[in-house]
């Protein structure tokens, strides 16, 4: 496993289109690893593969609503797409793409995504609160979306620091 650069919002290839994954191999499990190894380097909740320089629709998601005990756990969405969605919550988001900024997004606060894991297995997996938020901030990286672009504000540094807004 190796850390790889996480490109930031100046970098065109952020906002291109991601292509879906087709070979499910040992190049594939190569990036999936590598991408774990900078999340967690970096202590995000997500990561997609464009943000690491590779326009394929591969993302992976911290899952932190786990049993009180347990650890957070990784989830990898391979060519992944949201089935269901429902709720609402507005809160502040960040981008490891996008350093020391945060927004507020509203997004939904259950999300369903159907996916494929890295041996091309079909899967769904239903995401709540943080996670639910992640799905969807990520699948948006797929798409050349910042967070940015979808935020009713970006929040003040006195904002971020009190946790009031």
């Amino acid at each position: 496993m190796a850390l790889r650069n996480v490109l930031t919002e100046e970098n065109s290839a952020l906002y291109k289109k991601s292509r879906a994954v087709v070979k499910f191999d040992e190049r594939l499990h190569v990036l999936l690893d590598d991408m774990a190894e900078t999340l967690m380097h970096a202590n995000g909740v997500g990561l997609a593969a464009p943000q690491v320089g590779v326009l394929r629709r591969a993302v992976l998601v911290m899952e932190t609503n786990v049993p009180e005990g347990e650890d957070p756990y990784i989830i990898e969405l391979i060519n992944p797409e949201i089935i269901s969605a429902e709720g609402e919550q507005c809160g502040s988001e960040g981008c490891l793409s996008v350093p020391d900024q945060y927004g507020l997004v509203r997004r939904p606060r259950k999300v369903t995504v159907r996916a494929q894991d890295r041996f091309g297995k079909p899967f769904e997996v239903t995401g709540e609160g943080l996670t639910a938020r992640c799905f969807c901030h990520e699948l948006d990286h797929l798409e050349g979306i910042l967070f940015t672009a979808l935020a009713e504000r970006m929040l003040t540094e006195e904002e971020i620091e009190s946790g009031e807004y």
